[in-house]
């Protein structure tokens, strides 16, 4: 198994300045020790409020992405909301640096959408920078088809690859055909550091499964996460599940 690009990320303890404001009074960063990746990819789970995405961020800004997504490259900001987590981590980096990388964040995607056609407009590059994600604006897609245009376009291999949420705009068949260009990357030396409520998208079978609690941070199958309990015991028992909601809300 080859050495990963981004092997562990570690909270300096030292330099937080208080555990009672956020993002430090979150039960999972308040117990950050040392968070080890796999080489492959590295799921960050758990329910909404539990700090998978402040995390991600964290991870993200600390490597040198745009905070709002995007390469090392991008630069813009629409509103700077990112915590100061980043400053508070330390990265623990492989022996071998990626050729590519990307932060990809469903819920700024826009933002990143809008910034690569106004620089297309703006500077007249040769090829345009949508060229990069399919050759067509990514504002003239759906929302799953432009998400999608980035992980076959602008993926190239050999990448370290952050996704938070990926999943939030495309539909149960995409997610799987996302899994599999996710195992086509990592054939082509890819490492994947992956946020997601989907039991599909977390599937991927060489993996590691950190689930962010209020409590802490727990290693867990697929399995063994409420994603997918709750999922399983929703489609096996859909009448009973739905009786038993709409009895409580009543």
């Amino acid at each position: 198994m080859r050495d990963p690009y981004l092997r562990a990320v570690e909270l300096a303890k030292s330099d937080v300045p208080t555990y009672r404001e956020y993002p430090f009074n979150l039960g999972a960063i308040r117990s950050l020790e040392r968070l080890e990746f796999h080489p492959h990819v590295t799921y960050i789970v758990g329910e909404n409020g539990t700090g998978k995405s402040t995390l991600m961020e964290a991870i993200a800004v600390a490597w040198g992405f745009n905070p709002e997504g995007g390469t090392k490259n991008f630069a813009f900001s629409t509103r700077a909301t990112h915590s100061r987590l980043h400053e508070c981590i330390r990265l623990v980096r492989g022996a071998q640096k990626p050729r590519d990388g990307f932060f990809f964040r469903a819920e700024s995607y826009y933002n990143l959408a809008s910034h690569i056609d106004e620089l297309d407009s703006e500077f007249s590059y040769s090829p345009p920078i949508k060229q990069s994600y399919g050759g067509k604006s990514l504002h003239e897609q759906s929302h799953g088809e432009s998400f999608f245009a980035t992980f076959v376009h602008r993926f190239g291999g050999q990448g370290l690859y952050v996704l938070d949420e990926p999943e939030a705009a495309l539909s149960p068949l995409r997610q799987m055909a996302m899994l599999a260009r996710i195992h086509e990357l990592v054939g082509a030396g890819s490492q994947f550091i992956i946020s997601t409520h989907s039991p599909i998208v977390m599937a991927y079978p060489d993996s590691f499964l950190y689930h962010l609690t209020p409590d802490g941070i727990e290693t867990k199958t697929l399995e063994q996460t409420d994603h997918y309990i709750i999922m399983k015991q929703f489609l096996n028992n859909k009448e009973k599940m739905i009786g038993e909601l709409f009895d409580n809300g009543s």
